[in-house]
């Protein structure tokens, strides 16, 4: 299977091998792509940071077919764990360009920011990185579902999924330092990253961050997809 083109069938075996696996584990999933209903189910779950412009349908374009969410639920149907994924099309600009105008946050930067507002992005991949490109985001797991192997599910259904809508030349997530520190970036299954991806100020949102940069192409992607269906666990 290593020499072929990956298909649809092969998406839709891989999305759903981390799905059975999730179910077998207590958790079920719901997908949208209506962030106002996602802002009403995050906003009210206790220990999850507030969700960031990028996926808040008052401050970025997240219109059907460029964005959705996924939310899972426990057998008692409270919620577990979200996260979500937008798409932007990169082809004429790059990644640190994207970051640094602002446009990964808001719509309308200059007329939707304080004045002190700014990004900086000094990790030199993302000079590189462009086409059609998929932020991954605001993810969060209930305390309870930790330790329990979840981090590569959730990712590859995430992954699968936007496999399946975009084929995105890279998708690409900005983290704190404890979750490189930690291992959580590679559970996850990305296989690279850099420090200082987004030096982010957002003051009126009380907002200070220095996240690192990590991400996969289309072609490291396309050998997660291969290397779990050639998993024993998934034949």
């Amino acid at each position: 299977m290593t020499s072929k083109r990956i298909t649809g069938l092969d998406v839709s075996r891989y999305i759903s091998s981390f799905h059975t696996a999730s179910r077998h584990r207590g958790m079920e999933f719901e997908v949208g792509d209506d962030f106002d209903e996602y802002i009403n189910i995050t906003k009210i779950i206790v220990g999850k940071a507030p969700t960031y412009p990028n996926f808040r349908p008052d401050c970025s374009w997240l219109e059907s077919g460029r964005a959705f969410w996924i939310v899972g639920r426990d057998r008692s149907g409270q919620v577990a764990h979200v996260q979500a994924l937008r798409m932007d099309d990169l082809r004429s600009t790059n990644l640190a360009e994207h970051l640094e105008s602002l446009k990964g946050c808001y719509a309308h930067p200059k007329s939707m920011t304080s004045s002190d507002s700014s990004c900086a992005c000094h990790a030199p991949a993302a000079r590189q990185i462009a086409g059609i490109v998929v932020y991954h985001g605001d993810l969060w797991l209930r305390d309870d579902f930790r330790g329990q192997g979840f981090p590569s599910a959730l990712a590859g259904i995430a992954f699968g999924l936007a496999w399946a809508k975009w084929s995105p030349d890279f998708i690409y997530a900005l983290v704190p330092g404890w979750i490189i520190e930690k291992g959580v970036a590679e559970q996850y299954g990305y296989l690279n990253r850099e420090p200082r991806g987004s030096v982010l100020r957002l003051s009126n949102l009380g907002i200070e961050d220095d996240d690192w940069l990590i991400w996969l192409t289309k072609n490291e992607l396309s050998g997660l997809i291969r290397r779990t269906l050639n998993a024993d666990e998934y034949i």
